[in-house]
């Protein structure tokens, strides 16, 4: 009987994890696809749906970006109002010191 070296063991042991290590990745691998397949069923997405979801998800990305364009739009308004009447009163009370 031929004797084991221990290189030959330790060769043998890396390989045996190595393989245990690639199927745990592989169930893990199946548990989430399977996990995030539930949980968009349940919201009512096929799987079959992915261009519209994503045609979705970009329309929705432009009306957000939009909507935060328009708020920064009013703000700049608000500020421009607010400035410009507080410079319109200094003018009138310019004028009216000067008119004396």
């Amino acid at each position: 009987m031929t004797e084991m070296q221990a290189s030959d063991v330790r060769a043998i042991v890396i390989e045996t994890l190595a393989e245990q290590q690639r199927i745990r990745h592989d169930d893990i691998d199946a548990v989430v696809l399977k996990a995030v397949a539930t949980t968009l069923t349940s919201f009512g997405i096929d799987e079959d749906d992915r261009r519209e979801l994503r045609a979705d998800f970009q329309h929705l990305r432009r009306w957000r970006r939009s909507v935060e364009q328009a708020q920064s739009y009013t703000f700049k308004a608000v500020v421009t109002m607010i400035v410009t009447g507080f410079v319109g009163a200094v003018w009138l009370g310019i004028r009216a010191t000067l008119g004396k």
